[in-house]
């Protein structure tokens, strides 16, 4: 042994090591390993960093430059939209429609080289993001397709009438237009969840020239759809009036003496077609938050799967479906007698102000009964003790931005209304009414909003089972119990203590369950009001010029302009919600 630290140790020429020089070698031996395993660590995490910075920066070169692209397609599809809208004999349909062409043709190109190429490259779509793209979100994209694709097939069997006296460019948009409709469907369907890793700058600019050019055919469709169904003066010194489909057919310049239609069924095709408009608007919509969703996932490292599974249950909901049916086949009976009665009786006066009084008592009824129900789903929401989702999720924060922008729609038109009705005095039943209906219109979107992006951030409610744990005794060993014996620890269990955890835990099952109970009614009567709420305006009803309230206050010019920017974000809002409200069924 060493006896002192002043002198070499005697063991260092004896070739014997000592215990103390044995210590000694082993600690620097140990202390030198370790420090090249953190060089070795610092190393290889170094590329690492330099490879994850390098992706990331690459991603803000992708989004920026997509970015750029998606903003001047739309500002310019945006004036060539409204150019036609205001002055359609300088640019015609004819030219909106070409340039529409232009752009489906791209976008239907990079799907095509999307899905034959980029999809099928080795180590391109690595991660998939379980949130995007559920299969009810796909579903109801393949609904609006095919209904927008038939009203393709009646466009152009419509258009081909009048091929001998017009454009053809008027035939060949409703075909192109097919074609991309069914590419990008198919393209949604399978690709929804792809987080692609490989040509992310040009997968994001296709992506963005995807979105912007399915919101620049939002907005002619849009656009359309505002002149089927506003009342426009056409001289102002003239008292006639233009309006619904005969306006559509002036402006697209079919069925006056100029051209003629060449076959006995135009009418009726322009009658069925007419009637698609709203999926085909909701369509552009749906795959417009699609694409953009998986623009935010390219470059992304996503879950491959999702962090829980949902099974549609409906066989303990009785009371929403049973009041929402009720709700959806009266709204639906007071809406057609609406529709039928005011084109009847549009120049007597007493006739229209009851069928307008009929509409505006349903629209009470139904927007009253759903603040009510949202209010209960709300209070449920109080004392819920389920966690909020703190996972960053593109879809989320899409649907979440989606609710609140496209809700400020009604809420511009309800405020408008209820300014134009108080500065008036409130004079009549039918105004008292459109103000009633305005005010409960803003604390329905208020509470339903609420409702919804509180049940989006709550974690799904999961089973919980009673777990019994039954200890074999036999298999300890003598010497075991004897030491759990010596030690004095108590091994019998406390059956007070055990009984009152069972009673806690069944109390805190029955309250569970009859949240759940409750959330679920909520969300299905909710459902189908907003369905209810979202066919009424798509399919025609616009008690907003019927009652001449606002169109006098404001001005007809400056009310229609209100009215046809705020309804179609509208109507948007309703689909989303219902959308959105299926989502919250699913997590109760």
């Amino acid at each position: 042994m060493c006896l002192t630290t002043s002198f070499p140790c005697v063991c260092v020429t004896d070739d014997s090591t000592c215990a103390p020089c044995r210590m000694t070698k082993m600690e620097e031996a140990d202390l030198s390993n370790k420090t090249n395993e953190s060089g070795q660590a610092a190393n290889t995490r170094e590329p690492h960093q330099d490879v994850s910075s390098s992706g990331v920066q690459g991603r803000k070169w992708g989004w920026l430059l997509s970015g750029i692209l998606c903003v001047n397609v739309l500002i310019l599809g945006c004036a060539l939209v409204s150019a036609n809208a205001e002055n359609s004999e300088n640019i015609t349909t004819s030219n909106l429609q070409a340039f529409l062409i232009f752009f489906l043709l791209v976008t239907s190109s990079w799907i095509i080289y999307y899905v034959i190429f980029t999809a099928r490259t080795k180590n391109a779509v690595v991660y998939k993001d379980g949130h995007a793209g559920p299969i009810w979100l796909r579903g109801g994209l393949v609904l609006f397709g095919l209904l927008s694709a038939i009203m393709d097939i009646f466009k152009i069997v419509s258009y081909v009438g009048y091929i001998h006296c017009d454009s053809a460019i008027k035939v060949a948009f409703p075909v192109v237009q097919l074609v991309f409709i069914v590419a990008q469907t198919y393209f949604l369907w399978v690709h929804a969840k792809d987080c692609v890793q490989l040509q992310k700058n040009f997968t994001c600019c296709g992506l963005m020239l995807t979105l912007s050019t399915n919101l620049v055919l939002w907005m002619t469709a849009v656009t359309e759809e505002s002149l089927h169904q506003t009342n426009i003066p056409a001289d102002p010194t003239n008292t006639t009036i233009l309006s619904g489909r005969s306006l559509y057919i002036y402006k697209a310049s079919y069925g006056d003496s100029k051209c003629q239609c060449s076959h006995t069924s135009c009418n009726i095709f322009k009658d069925a077609y007419y009637y698609l408009y709203p999926f085909n608007i909701e369509y552009s919509l749906f795959a417009s938050a699609m694409a953009y969703v998986m623009w935010k996932n390219v470059g992304r490292v996503a879950d491959g799967h999702t962090h829980h599974k949902v099974k549609i249950q409906f066989k303990d909901v009785f009371l929403g479906p049973v009041f929402g049916v009720l709700l959806v086949v009266a709204g639906l009976a007071t809406f057609i007698v609406y529709e039928i009665e005011i084109k009847k009786n549009s120049h007597d006066n007493s006739k229209k102000d009851q069928v307008m009084m009929m509409h505006f008592v349903m629209n009470i009824v139904i927007v009253t009964l759903m603040s009510v129900s949202t209010a209960i789903g709300c209070a449920i929401y109080k004392v819920d003790h389920r966690k909020h989702v703190i996972e960053k999720n593109p879809t989320r924060s899409l649907d979440v931005g989606l609710l609140t922008g496209s809700s400020l729609g009604q809420f511009i038109i309800s405020y408008f209304t209820t300014v134009a009705t108080v500065a008036t005095g409130v004079q009549g039943y039918l105004n008292s009414l459109s103000l009633t209906w305005a005010v409960l219109m803003v604390i329905q979107l208020g509470l339903q909003n609420i409702f919804i992006i509180e049940g989006l951030h709550r974690e799904p409610f999961h089973e919980e089972h009673s777990v019994t744990v039954i200890t074999n005794t036999y298999l300890q060993s003598s010497k075991d119990l004897s030491n759990l014996e010596g030690s004095g620890v108590n091994t019998k269990q406390n059956p007070e203590f055990t009984a009152n955890g069972l009673h806690s835990n069944m109390v805190e099952n029955r309250g569970q369950m009859w949240r759940r109970w409750v959330l679920k009614e909520v969300c299905v009567f909710l459902l189908l009001g907003n369905i209810i709420l979202w066919i009424m305006p798509s399919f025609g009803a616009r008690p907003e010029f019927d009652h001449e309230t606002q169109s006098t206050f404001y001005s007809f010019s400056m009310w229609a302009t209100i009215v046809n920017i705020g309804l179609p974000f509208g109507i948007f809002y309703r689909m989303h919600s219902v959308a959105s409200l299926f989502e919250v069924f699913l997590n109760s």
